[in-house]
């Protein structure tokens, strides 16, 4: 894990959280609790952010969905951890209203964190 980005990661990781329980979503642990693929991932994405500041939800999206893909997950209608399925992997235009308003709060707090 990138340790210089851990502090924005973890500022992520609280504000997804927020927003799963907010939505009804599934619960995520707290960033102390979080598996390592998960503190990874988040990451990983505030990386991608932060290289490319202009890129948009989207390919913020598809920069998930590559590396979810390429740690052996696949889509399925239901999201199991264990089984690696989620989903979510599936083109931005086709995710929930729901689920793009939350790439896009991801993508604000990175930008407005560096």
């Amino acid at each position: 894990m990138d340790t210089a980005l851990e502090p924005i990661a973890q500022v992520v990781h609280a504000a997804i959280r927020a927003w799963a329980r907010a939505n009804d979503q599934i619960e995520i642990p707290i960033w102390q609790e979080a598996p390592a693929w998960m503190k990874e991932s988040t990451c990983t994405s505030v990386r991608f952010v932060i290289d490319n500041p202009s890129a948009g939800p989207g390919a913020q999206h598809e920069q998930w969905m590559a590396s979810r893909k390429a740690q052996g997950w696949v889509y399925a209608a239901e999201r199991d951890d264990d089984q690696k399925h989620h989903p979510m992997l599936v083109p931005f235009e086709q995710l929930p209203a729901i689920e793009q308003k939350k790439d896009l709060l991801v993508g604000a707090i990175v930008l407005a964190l560096i």
